[in-house]
């Protein structure tokens, strides 16, 4: 058994603590940022690099979700017409 509901909770649920670690993290900068005198474009930076290593995580764990998924289907595993 490759997959059962339990694993699919427990990524779930990993998946919305790494995303609401992000979002303080974003907000944490955004407030943290003006106190130290930096300018806006430091912050629209922190703020956007934040958000391409958030999408980079996302996409990651969807690829690792699919393979792993793909690779559960084993020998069914339906084949292109006029392949072995």
């Amino acid at each position: 058994m490759c997959f059962s509901l339990q694993w699919l909770e427990a990524f779930l649920v990993w998946l919305i603590v790494i995303c609401a670690v992000v979002a303080l993290l974003r907000l944490l900068i955004s407030f943290v940022i003006p106190k130290l005198g930096l300018g806006g474009d430091v912050l629209a930076f922190v703020v956007k690099a934040i958000t391409i290593v958030l999408w980079a995580i996302v996409c990651i764990g969807l690829v690792y979700f699919i393979f792993s998924l793909v690779m559960c289907l084993g020998p069914s595993m339906p084949h292109l017409p006029g392949r072995p």
